[in-house]
């Protein structure tokens, strides 16, 4: 059954630049160039959200693991931590120098990477929003970077047309990616970490493998990428273009599957929920889409194949190249099947826990730095006022 729009969601004022789901598909994060942060609930009648905060467009949002934070980044170089619930309170630092364009949560929700038209990437300490390091080869504009799924790894696309890999110990540029004829506008991970997607400014969608640092996959196609989600499977590929289409690649056939039109004018931002069954996408007309993927992973082998050519998106062959992600469906459910039904309740119950544990702690650390940040204003204020009644006293004393 083909992809279908499921609903979509009006309220910004300005181009839509950034959209993702909260981990437990309740919500959706949207940024815009009208500088509000929306907030929508996918239950049917409930009422969204607008954050206010920014004092410029919002480039770039991402929920946090536990579902609690939403970072965004801003054309007015800061970050913001904002707590999802009704009051949309935040924490705001000046995380670069110029533009934020890219943020995203470890998958351990305690670092943060960004990434600026200050071409650097920053590493944070999500509490208490602690600098840990730059990295800072790029020359030109830097518009995404990434962790690996593992959080041992960054990748980072520019507007010098390469895509580098580092590594997160090291802080060292392991490799260079330099196959892109134009700008770079969007990278990220395959679900596996052995692999990695981007689309650019040259129209094409490209793969390559970070252990052997080859290409493995080449999409041509008629328009700029301006964004690209993998599904959770890794075996299927969305892009947003320029052309106002969404485009879903099969990644184990190597070819188009299907070409999505809804938006009018360019399609800026696209990105699967956590689980694969929706996808959303913004555009510049202003909208928020959400698409039901209507395909079961499961369904399509159990690794991706090694193949001969990977089919750009217009029909003719890509560069010769193999395809081997390692995702292995059928095996992960064989050895499950050897654990007991209550050893598996006991688990999903620990985990559950765990991550509510953790989500508690997200907003409790998130408060205190609010409170903080609330007191260094106050002690500001108090100062100034204190500094204005000395200067009064001394002109009256003159």
């Amino acid at each position: 059954e083909d992809p279908s729009l499921e609903r979509h969601f009006k309220g910004h004022r300005d181009a839509v630049t950034s959209v993702d789901f909260s981990p437990n598909k309740k919500q959706l994060a949207s940024g815009s160039m009208d500088s509000y942060l929306m907030i929508w609930s996918m239950k049917p009648q409930m009422r969204a959200y607008r954050f206010v905060g920014h004092k410029d467009a919002i480039l770039c949002v991402h929920f946090s693991p536990s579902g609690h934070l939403v970072a965004s980044g801003s054309r007015d170089k800061t970050v913001r931590l904002w707590i999802t619930s009704a009051k949309g309170e935040s924490t705001v630092f000046k995380a670069h120098t110029a533009t934020v364009r890219s943020v995203h949560f470890s998958s351990d929700g305690q670092s943060l990477v960004t990434a600026s038209d200050d071409k650097t990437v920053k590493v944070w300490m999500v509490h208490r929003q602690k600098f840990l390091f730059s990295l800072s080869q790029h020359i030109n504009w830097v518009r995404c970077a990434r962790f690996s799924p593992d959080g041992r790894l960054i990748v980072s696309a520019s507007d010098d047309k390469t895509v580098k890999l580092w590594d997160k110990t090291s802080r060292e540029c392991i490799h260079s990616f330099c196959e892109h004829g134009g700008f770079v506008n969007h990278v990220d991970f395959h679900p596996t970490g052995n692999c990695i997607a981007a689309g650019g400014t040259d129209s094409t969608v490209k793969l390559w493998d970070v252990r052997m640092n080859r290409l493995l996959q080449h999409y041509q196609g008629n328009s700029v990428v301006n964004s690209l989600s993998f599904h959770p499977s890794g075996n299927y590929l969305v892009t947003a273009s320029n052309d106002s289409t969404l485009k879903i690649l099969d990644l184990l056939e190597g070819r188009l599957l299907y070409t999505l039109h809804g938006h009018q004018g360019p399609a800026t931002c696209v990105a699967f929920s956590r689980d694969g069954d929706l996808f959303a996408s913004g555009g510049s007309d202003e909208q928020v889409m959400v698409w039901k993927t209507n395909f079961d992973a499961a369904d399509y082998g159990d690794v991706v194949k090694p193949q001969k050519y990977g089919s750009s998106v217009d029909g003719t062959h890509g560069t010769g190249s193999e395809m081997d992600c390692g995702i292995h469906h059928k095996k992960t459910k064989t050895q499950d099947s050897g654990r007991t039904h209550e050893q598996q309740e006991e688990e999903t119950s620990l985990a559950n826990t765990l991550e509510h544990i953790m989500g508690q702690l997200d907003v409790l650390t998130q408060t205190v730095s609010i409170l903080e940040q609330r007191l260094t204003l106050t002690e500001d204020k108090l100062k100034e006022c204190l500094e204005n009644q000395q200067k009064i006293i001394q002109n009256k004393t003159n």
